[in-house]
């Protein structure tokens, strides 16, 4: 009799999940469902959470919990940590110090440099940074380039281990002292019969040679799918590029990542030094900065600056650099990863985000092992919206059809204009994250995650999502 009561029980019990499952499921609009069906996507890899930010409930709820890939949707979580942790007006500083003599513009010694995660040194910053050198009477440097990168302390990695793409800008290592992103730019262009290479920056003697082929046939579409860039190794060179490049593409850029943080900042340090007419006679080292005080302290844009190029480009050089300056103003030198994530987590507990579930790598989605629940990303985008700096939080991210990684999406959709929302993209993610205002004016979050093997297919599910919380008119 009491083994008959049990079996009852549990068998209510069971069917009692499974019909709130069920009617989670149905609460989801058709024409979503449907097109995730169209796109051979099951719902048990799907994650969904909209909720008006002056509602007390989620409109939708659709494996809220579940353990999803956010890819770099796991952006808006760094953010909103270092937002709150370092504030808006936080800047990194780039140490410089002159360790000899200097008469008549000429540096009878070493400059040593100390970076301390400033992931904003582009091109132009760095003339700056220069420029503030010259007016403190350095023209001509004899002894060596010290460049210290010890507040960081990250494991080496493979940056092709990832997808293969070793040299792709989305693949570049962050570091202490990075310069443009840690990416060289090149310019590809056809003269004649050639196809000519020229670098944005001047590179070293023998680091690249070009083996492109001209083709006269090929459409201009998916070309950078056909180049190639393999080490060819010393003497002579260091990088071969190889492949076809259609003459209709005419001038195209091709960023690449080739060297670590520090070979790519002291190559673009020397390049731009010598434009302006001032040399530098010694070798590169490795090493420490003194204990004196620097002779310039060269300051980064503000945070809020950073985090709306981190987020509207999505860059993830720049999240992991943020992440690991996230643990090493909390937890002290030198920055790790474990100390990265503890600081986010810290972050979210003290705001009363929930960190179940929460898996960190790197801060900025290109993981295949982070993971977030759609619920705790609900959390944080409505936690952020009552803060002081939800401004600056909401303006980081791209505008739909407007800028960013969303400026050629749903153009034609009665969205476009009015949704910030982050992007995140792996080969079997799809997500969008952010905030959406509705056709009545009424802002409301808005979560998707998208897990699957045909997650790129997801685009018009998207769509679908973002037109029936716009459409809330009937609602």
């Amino acid at each position: 009799m009491l083994r008959t009561i049990a079996k009852t029980r549990l068998l209510t019990f069971v069917f009692a999940i499974a019909l709130a499952a069920s009617a989670g499921a149905a609460e989801l609009p058709e024409t979503f469902t449907a097109a995730l069906k169209q796109a051979g996507i099951p719902l048990n890899r799907v994650a969904v959470v909209v909720q008006p930010l002056d509602g007390d409930m989620p409109l939708l709820s659709h494996q809220a919990d579940a353990a999803m890939n956010p890819a770099s949707v796991m952006k808006l979580v760094t953010s909103y940590a270092a937002l709150q942790q370092l504030g808006p007006g936080f800047t990194w500083a780039t140490e410089i110090w002159a360790e000899g003599a200097l008469k008549d513009g000429v540096l009878d010694g070493d400059l040593a440099i100390r970076g301390n995660g400033d992931p904003s040194l582009t091109l132009e910053r760095m003339w700056l940074l220069q420029r503030e050198l010259r007016t403190r009477g350095i023209h001509h440097i004899r002894g060596n380039l010290v460049l210290d990168s010890t507040v960081f302390d990250s494991p080496e990695v493979d940056p092709g281990a990832f997808d293969g793409e070793p040299h792709a800008p989305y693949n570049a290592a962050a570091g202490a002292l990075v310069a443009n992103f840690n990416v060289i730019p090149l310019r590809l262009n056809v003269s004649g019969d050639q196809v000519v290479v020229t670098p944005g920056v001047a590179l070293p003697d023998g680091v690249l040679a070009s083996q492109l082929k001209l083709d006269d046939g090929l459409p201009c579409h998916g070309w950078r799918d056909a180049l190639r860039l393999s080490p060819a190794g010393p003497p002579a060179v260091a990088y071969a590029m190889a492949g076809p490049y259609p003459r209709s593409c005419g001038e195209q850029p091709w960023p690449r990542s080739l060297f670590d943080a520090a070979m790519t900042f002291d190559v673009i340090f020397r390049a731009l030094w010598a434009e302006s007419g001032g040399t530098l006679r010694g070798a590169t080292l490795n090493g420490r900065a003194p204990s004196a005080p620097p002779l310039l302290t060269f300051a980064s844009e503000p945070l809020a600056d950073t985090l709306r190029r981190l987020n509207k480009y999505s860059s993830n050089l720049m999240a992991k650099n943020l992440f690991l300056t996230l643990g090493m103003q909390t937890y002290g030198v030198p920055a790790t990863p474990e100390k990265g994530a503890q600081a986010v987590r810290d972050t979210l507990l003290r705001a009363g985000i929930s960190t179940h579930k929460l898996v960190l790598e790197n801060g900025s989605g290109l993981s295949r092992i982070e993971r977030i629940r759609a619920d705790t990303l609900n959390q944080l985008l409505r936690t952020a919206y009552r803060g002081p700096l939800f401004a600056e939080f909401e303006s980081a991210l791209p505008i739909m059809a407007i800028d960013g990684t969303l400026k050629q999406r749903f153009r034609d959709s009665p969205v476009a204009g009015r949704a910030h929302l982050k992007t995140g993209s792996l080969r079997d993610v799809s997500a969008l994250a952010g905030y959406v205002m509705t056709a009545r004016g009424r802002r409301t979050s808005f979560v998707m995650l998208v897990n699957h093997a045909n997650a790129r297919q997801a685009e018009a599910a998207q769509r679908a999502l973002l037109e029936w919380v716009w459409d809330d008119v009937p609602r």
